[in-house]
C-alpha cells in the first residue's frame, strides 16, 4: 500500500454540522432502514438458533454465515451499476422485494444447502441497501459533519438490528411464523422511502470508475481498516446465537446476548464518531480497537454463565461497531465528490470479503478449543486492527486535532489522552531517527 494520502483538491469543508434540510431529506430512508434491519436482526438470529437446534456442525454453520457475506460482495457491485440506470428508490424497493422472497424461502425448508443459497441472496440484498443508503448520505454530507451523519445512520441500523435480535424469544424457530414476520417487515420498509415527498433521493450521476488499486493509492488506511473490520464484524454478527445456544442459554437470553453488541454500538456510536470528526480518525479508531481487544480478553477470562458476560459483550460491540463508520468517513474525506458512489461500493465489497473470512475462522476456533474460541478470535481480530492503525499513523503523519482545543467536542476530549500518548510515542521515535 502507498505511504501517502493526498486530497488532490485541497478542499477544506467547514459546513454546518446538521440542518433541517438534511433531516427532511433522510427521514424516509432512516425509517425504511429501521424496519428492514429489525427484519434482518430477527431473521439472522432465528436462522442461527435453528441451525444449532438442527445439530449442524460448527463448520457448516460458519459456511451459512459466510454465504451471507459472499452475497455482500456481489450485491455491492451489482447495486452500483443498477443505480446508474434506475436510481436509488427503485433499487431499494426491488431489493426489499427480493429479500422478502428469500426470507420466506428459508422458513419453508430444513436443508442447509438451500439455507446457504438463500442466505447469499439476503446478503446481496442487504449490501445493496447499504450502498443505496451510504451513497445517499454521502451526497448530503460534508467533511465537517460526515462522521456524525454516518453515526446517525449506524445508530439507526444497529439499534434496529438489536431490536430484531432481542425479540427472537417470541418465536418458535422450527416453524415459519417468525420468518413470515421478517418478510412482512422487509416489505413494509419500502413504504416510507417510496411515498415520502420530502425524502428525495439525490440524482445519481455516473461516477468515474474507481478500482480498489486506485483507492488504495489515495487512502490505504481506509481500505485496509475496512477489510479488517469486516473480518471482526463477520465473526461477531455471525455466530453469537450459536455460542449462546452451545453454552445452554434459554431462548430469551440468546436473543439478548446476540443483541448486546448492537445495543452497545448504538450507545457508543455517536460519541466515538463525533470524536473522529475533531481528532485524527485513525487515533480514535486505534483507541477503540485497543479497548475492544481488551474487552475480549476480559470475556475470555469471565465464566460463561456469569451475568457480566452480557455487559462486556455489549461494551465490545460498542467499541467495535463504530470502526466501520470511522473507516468509511476517513476514506470519504480523501476521495473526490464524483468518486463517492464508487468508493461506497468498494468499501462494502472489502467489508464483505473480510466478513466472509470472519465466521469461517471463528467457527474453526470454536471447533478446536470450544465455545471460548468465539471470544479468542475476536480478541485477535481487534488486536490486528489496532496494530494496522498504529502502523498507518507512524507511516503517514497528520495533526492529532483538526480544530482549536476550545472547539473540540467533549467526546473528542475523552479520546484525547490515549491519542496524545500515541502522538508522543511517534514524536520520540522521530527524534531518535534524527540523531546522528
Amino acid at each position: 500500500m502507498s505511504g501517502t494520502e493526498v486530497d488532490s483538491s485541497g478542499r477544506i469543508d467547514a459546513g454546518p454540522a446538521f440542518g433541517r434540510d438534511v433531516a427532511l431529506a433522510t427521514w424516509g430512508l432512516f425509517v425504511g432502514l429501521s424496519l428492514l434491519l429489525v427484519s434482518g436482526g430477527l431473521f439472522g438470529t432465528l436462522l442461527g438458533v435453528r441451525a444449532e437446534t438442527a445439530g449442524l456442525p460448527t463448520g457448516v454453520i460458519g459456511v451459512i454465515s459466510a454465504s451471507y457475506y459472499l452475497g455482500f460482495i456481489v450485491g455491492s457491485k451489482l447495486t452500483l451499476r443498477t443505480l446508474a440506470g434506475v436510481g436509488h428508490i427503485r433499487v431499494y424497493a426491488a431489493l426489499a422485494a427480493l429479500l422478502t422472497c428469500a426470507i420466506l424461502g428459508v422458513g419453508m425448508t430444513d436443508a442447509w444447502g438451500p439455507w446457504a443459497l438463500l442466505r447469499f441472496v439476503t446478503g446481496l440484498c442487504f449490501a445493496g441497501q447499504y450502498v443505496v443508503a451510504e451513497s445517499w448520505l454521502n451526497d448530503l454530507a460534508t467533511n465537517a459533519n460526515r462522521g456524525r451523519l454516518l453515526a446517525v445512520y449506524t445508530v439507526v441500523a444497529t439499534g434496529a438490528f438489536a431490536v430484531g435480535q432481542a425479540v427472537v424469544f417470541a418465536f418458535d424457530t422450527v416453524v415459519v411464523t417468525g420468518f413470515a414476520v421478517c418478510a412482512i417487515l422487509a416489505s413494509l420498509a419500502v413504504v416510507p422511502v417510496a411515498l415520502s415527498e420530502e425524502a428525495v433521493a439525490p440524482r445519481f450521476e455516473t461516477s468515474v470508475r474507481t478500482s480498489l488499486r486506485d483507492l488504495a493509492q489515495i487512502v490505504p488506511t481506509g481500505l485496509g481498516a475496512c477489510l479488517l473490520v469486516g473480518v471482526a464484524h463477520g465473526a461477531m454478527a455471525g455466530l453469537p446465537a450459536v455460542y449462546a445456544t452451545r453454552i445452554g442459554l434459554p431462548a430469551a437470553q440468546i436473543g439478548l446476548f446476540a443483541a448486546a453488541p448492537s445495543i452497545g454500538g448504538m450507545l457508543l456510536q455517536w460519541p466515538i464518531s463525533a470524536a473522529s470528526d475533531d481528532l485524527d480518525r485513525r487515533a480514535v479508531g486505534l483507541a477503540a480497537a485497543v479497548g475492544a481487544a481488551g474487552t475480549a480478553l476480559v470475556l475470555v477470562l469471565t465464566p460463561e454463565a456469569h451475568w457480566m458476560v452480557l455487559v462486556w459483550f455489549g461494551l465490545l460491540g460498542g467499541l467495535s461497531y463504530p470502526l466501520y463508520s470511522i473507516a468509511g468517513a476517513y476514506t470519504n474525506d480523501w476521495v473526490e465528490p464524483h468518486q463517492l458512489n464508487a468508493a461506497a461500493s468498494q468499501l462494502v465489497t472489502l467489508y464483505g470479503i473480510g466478513a466472509v473470512a470472519g465466521p469461517l475462522m471463528t467457527a474453526l476456533a470454536m471447533e478446536t478449543i470450544g465455545p471460548v474460541g468465539f471470544f479468542w478470535s475476536l480478541l485477535v481480530m481487534h488486536a490486528i486492527i489496532a496494530a494496522f492503525l498504529l502502523y498507518r499513523m507512524l507511516a503517514w503523519r497528520a495533526p492529532l486535532t483538526k480544530r482549536p482545543w476550545a472547539e473540540v467536542s467533549l467526546p473528542a476530549r475523552a479520546f484525547y489522552v490515549p491519542a496524545t500518548v500515541v502522538a508522543i510515542g511517534r514524536a520520540r521515535r522521530s527524534r531518535r531517527r534524527q540523531r546522528p
